[in-house]
């Protein structure tokens, strides 16, 4: 049970030390958002390679843009130790996410919450990672949807079937109040940003969130 604490809600005038205070995290997560496919701007590759410079811990991409075939594999080589691509931007995702482990990264695959698990389920040999989006992609603090839960469940299921060492990550609204539902559905990796830079202590509520989620664990 791993938790990757985004850093949408922490301070951007002081990145450093908000990254410092989740170093019992397991990932930074990184959103990258480019205006394009999600209404909204955050931050590219040149702001990846300063975090990458001071950051504890490793970062995990969330790549929230258009033509990702294209700009993806760029972050990997910049030394991101995961990068997710969402699979409706994606002209090839196969061949996405072969380069992305060829670069050394995870190889991670997103979808919004109106995209369907089924037809994308045969790229799973392909994949690091799938990340269930449980909110609309764009923008943190959001309320989180309980309804891609069954598709939670539905990519655990078939990372059983395939039977590989693919991570089921959530990513939107996860919080003390849902982490545990997110956890019996299937996933493993859960991003949180509100519910850890909005708390006191960045860093209990990491452990906090973690211990929530641990008992339903099914990791092999």
């Amino acid at each position: 049970m791993q938790i990757s604490p985004s850093i949408l809600a922490a301070d951007f005038a002081n990145l450093q030390a908000e990254l410092e205070a989740i170093s019992n995290a397991d990932w930074a997560h990184v959103d990258v958002m480019d205006n394009h496919f999600v209404p909204n701007l955050t931050l590219g590759l040149p702001v990846v390679e300063a975090l990458l410079r001071v950051s504890p811990l490793p970062i995990d991409c969330h790549l929230m843009i258009a033509d990702p075939d294209r700009w993806a594999p760029g972050y990997a080589e910049a030394g991101a130790g995961s990068v997710t691509f969402h699979v409706e931007a994606a002209a090839d995702p196969q061949r996405l996410a072969r380069s992305l482990r060829a670069a050394g990264a995870r190889a991670g695959m997103a979808l919004k919450p109106a995209t369907p698990w089924a037809p994308y389920a045969d790229l799973l040999p392909e994949l690091d990672m799938v990340l269930v989006m449980t909110v609309e992609p764009g923008f943190g603090s959001q309320r989180f949807l309980a309804d891609q839960l069954p598709k939670v469940a539905a990519v655990r299921e078939s990372v059983r079937r395939y039977g590989g060492q693919v991570w089921v990550q959530v990513d939107g609204g996860v919080s003390a109040d849902n982490i545990e539902q997110c956890a019996q559905a299937g996933a493993d990796v859960f991003v949180a940003g509100s519910a850890v830079y909005g708390a006191a202590d960045a860093a209990a509520a990491v452990a906090h969130l973690r211990e929530l989620a641990l008992p339903h664990s099914h990791s092999a």
